[in-house]
């Protein structure tokens, strides 16, 4: 099992469920080193003064925010610890909300929450009573300095515990120059075989199909030049040219879906049948 970086509880109302954090995530970005291309050395980033050029030592280094250009107002240690949230080992359910209201763009981080100690009953009593419900509760909790907004769900006899952005975090649409002009509504006609189309390519979502099919090239790249082998570098293809006849794209789009095997009428009967 990962290793817990964070151990308290999850309350609500007066239970109170032992619990630790591991990550539920485990990233396998691909991370290069800086290298001097001449000689192949590491390179090491130094910290310089930007006004006497000279090398900063780390016990040095102040924190500083910048309120105009140029300008800092430097906030002391002290100024921030006094700052920060009042620690707590606890996970603070306020209240329980349809994890549907929640729209994705507001998850951040997710972890699991794992039972701690002799916690297994209390710990499967709060999954049986959410996974019942439909409910997602939304808390507060603290890791290292930081207060954060938390949504926790159920989800295969486990509870996920998800970071939450702030309202003020979220961009509104509202900021975003998108189509709102009679102009640009598209024709029922268009709708109509967009919907068909959709109908075509849908599916049950399956994780498992989708691959991280550029680290696996790079993955290959980097093992063929540590054996020694010549690599040949392949030329890309050109972007596809813009839209400029939706239907005649509609149209051939459909075309392709259908001769690949997805019928859009056969697609809404099954999805009829599986929501009978």
């Amino acid at each position: 099992m990962p290793r817990a970086i964070w151990s308290g509880s999850v309350s609500f109302g007066l239970v109170n469920v032992p619990v630790k954090l591991v990550a539920a995530t485990a990233p396998k970005d691909v991370r290069f080193h800086q290298l001097h291309a001449k000689d192949g050395g590491r390179v090491n980033q130094k910290r310089v003064c930007s006004v006497d050029g000279e090398e900063v030592e780390y016990g040095e280094l102040a924190k500083g925010y910048e309120v105009s250009k140029g300008r800092y107002v430097v906030v002391e240690p002290q100024e921030l610890e006094a700052l920060w949230p009042e620690a707590s080992r606890r996970v603070d359910i306020e209240e329980f909300v349809d994890l549907a209201d929640i729209d994705p763009l507001y998850f951040e981080h997710s972890y699991y929450l794992v039972p701690d100690g002799p916690a297994a009953r209390p710990y499967a009593l709060l999954v049986e009573a959410m996974a019942g419900t439909g409910k997602v509760g939304i808390g507060r909790f603290v890791l290292r300095t930081k207060g954060y907004l938390a949504a926790l769900r159920p989800l295969e006899g486990a509870l996920v515990l998800s970071t939450l952005f702030y309202a003020d975090e979220v961009v509104a649409v509202s900021e975003l120059d998108v189509p709102t002009t009679k102009d640009t509504r598209p024709t029922q006609r268009e709708v109509d075989m967009a919907r068909q189309l959709v109908s075509s390519l849908s599916a049950k979502w399956d994780p498992s199909k989708y691959k991280d099919e550029y680290r696996e090239r790079l993955m290959e790249l980097i093992e063929a030049k540590a054996q020694g082998n010549e690599v040949t570098v392949a030329e890309r293809h050109e972007e596809p040219a813009a839209v400029v006849d939706l239907m005649a794209a509609l149209e051939a789009s459909l075309a392709r879906a259908q001769q690949a095997g997805r019928d859009p009428a056969r697609g809404r009967g099954e999805a009829r049948r599986e929501s009978a």
